[in-house]
C-alpha cells in the first residue's frame, strides 16, 4: 500500500522538550500522525502521514456508543550508533490483529503498520529522546466510525498511529511500587475481553485504580472474576512472583493480556536457567509463601513500565512487604537486560530489534552499503 506523505512545514513544527528527565508519560505528541480508512467491500484506503491534529467523526459514530475500538503500544529507542530501535514490533501488530478479530474489526498486514511507523520516524526522528530511560511511544489504534446508533459492527473504520516522547510510566520510576489486591470489582471474565487491548477492558479498571490510589497504592492487582481467588494481572502490566527460587506467572487463558514484555521476560529467564512456571496461583498461596519467608520478589512486566518491582502488596487492609521492600535481584537483572537490548547497548540474541536509520543517518548507511558493494 502506498502512503501519501504531507510533511508539516518546518515553521509550523512544535518545539521539542528540552528536559528529557521531566517527560512523564502520554503528555506530548510528535508533529505527524498516520491515518487510513477501511470500508466494507473496498478494504483499506487513503493511507496518509500528515499533521497531528484533531479528527472529526459523527456524533453517531458507532465507537462512541458501543466501544468498537482497539489499540497497541510499543516504543522506539535511540541507540548509541544513531539508529532508532523498534522492539518486537511485528509481535505487537500480530496481537493487534488478534484484538481486531475479537472486536470484529478488519485486520491489517503488519508490514503496512511497520511501513507507517518507518514513515513517521523518518519525519519525526528528532522527537526520539537521546537519554536512556526515555523513548518514543508509538500508539496504533482503530475504531468504528460508521454513523449509526444501533448495535452492530461498523462498516467504516478509521486507523491512526500517533507518537510522542515518554519517560517513566509510574512516578516511582524503577523504584518499587505498592499494589492493592482488588476483591470488590472484576476486570474480565472467561470468554470476555481480558486478553485483548480494547478500551472496555481498561475502562473496567478505572474506578478500582482510582480508589487504590486514594488509599496510597500505585496500582490494582486483579483476581479472577469467577472465584476472586487466583491472581491475574495488574491494570497496566503482567505480574510475576519469585517464590523459593522459581518465577511464577499466571497462564494465558483468555482473561489476561499476552504481554510482549512478559514473553520476553520468560525467554530471558529460561535462557538464564531460572526455573519458570506458568500456572494459576491463588492469593492464599502467595500469603502462605510470604508467611514462610519464601516470597522473594514480585514484579510487573509491560511495554510502558518495562519491569516494575513491587515493595508492598495490600490484601484485606493488611500490608505485606515483599522481600526487604527493595528492588529484587531478578527484577533488576531483567530491567537492565531488557533495556540494554532495547537501547542497543547489549547484544540481541533473540533477534528482537529492528533498527531504522532516518534522515541523514539513513543516507550515510546507504552510501556505506554502496561502497562495500562496489568493493
Amino acid at each position: 500500500m502506498d502512503i501519501k506523505i504531507e510533511p508539516v512545514p518546518l515553521a509550523e513544527r512544535k518545539p521539542k522538550p528540552s528536559d528529557e528527565s521531566a517527560l512523564g508519560f502520554g503528555k506530548l505528541y510528535s508533529d505527524h500522525m498516520f491515518s487510513m480508512r477501511w470500508t466494507r467491500g473496498v478494504g483499506w484506503h487513503d493511507a496518509l502521514v500528515s499533521k497531528y491534529k484533531p479528527i472529526a467523526i459523527e456524533p453517531s459514530a458507532l465507537v462512541l456508543h458501543y466501544g468498537q475500538t482497539i489499540f497497541e503500544g510499543l516504543k522506539a529507542y535511540r541507540n548509541p550508533k544513531g539508529g532508532i530501535n523498534l522492539f518486537r514490533a511485528e509481535n505487537n501488530f500480530n496481537r493487534f490483529n488478534i484484538s481486531a478479530q475479537r472486536l470484529d474489526l478488519p485486520t491489517v498486514e503488519p508490514t503496512v503498520l511497520i511501513k507507517a511507523i518507518e514513515a513517521l520516524i523518518e519525519l519525526d526522528h528528532e522527537w526520539v529522546p537521546h537519554s536512556q530511560g526515555a523513548s518514543l511511544y508509538v500508539r496504533p489504534f482503530m475504531f468504528g466510525v460508521e454513523p449509526y446508533v444501533g448495535l452492530k459492527s461498523s462498516s467504516q473504520v478509521q486507523l491512526l498511529v500517533i507518537t510522542g516522547p515518554v519517560g517513566a510510566y509510574y512516578p516511582e520510576g524503577f523504584n518499587p511500587v505498592k499494589l492493592q489486591v482488588c476483591e470488590k470489582y472484576s476486570r474480565a471474565g472467561p470468554g470476555g475481553l481480558g486478553s485483548v487491548k480494547t478500551a472496555a477492558n481498561y475502562a473496567a479498571s478505572l474506578l478500582a485504580e482510582k480508589e487504590a490510589q486514594q488509599a496510597g497504592f500505585t496500582q490494582v492487582l486483579w483476581l479472577d472474576a469467577a472465584e476472586r481467588k487466583f491472581i491475574e494481572e495488574v491494570g497496566s502490566m503482567n505480574i510475576l512472583l519469585k517464590i523459593g527460587g522459581t518465577v511464577i506467572t499466571p497462564p494465558l487463558g483468555g482473561t489476561i493480556l499476552s504481554g510482549i514484555t512478559r514473553d520476553s521476560v520468560l525467554a530471558l529467564l529460561r535462557s538464564w536457567n531460572v526455573p519458570v512456571e506458568e500456572r494459576r496461583i491463588s492469593i492464599d498461596e502467595v500469603l502462605e509463601q510470604h508467611r514462610q519467608g519464601k516470597l522473594e520478589e514480585i514484579f510487573g512486566a509491560g511495554t510502558a513500565a518495562v519491569i516494575s518491582p513491587v515493595s508492598v502488596m495490600n490484601f484485606k487492609g493488611e500490608n505485606y512487604t515483599v522481600g526487604d521492600g527493595a528492588t529484587g535481584p531478578i527484577a533488576k537483572r531483567l530491567f537492565e537486560e531488557l533495556t540494554g537490548i532495547q537501547y542497543g547497548i547489549k547484544p540481541d540474541p533473540f533477534g528482537w530489534i529492528q533498527t531504522l536509520y532516518p534522515g541523514q543517518q539513513q543516507a550515510q548507511v546507504q552510501t556505506a552499503n554502496a561502497a562495500r558493494a562496489a568493493n
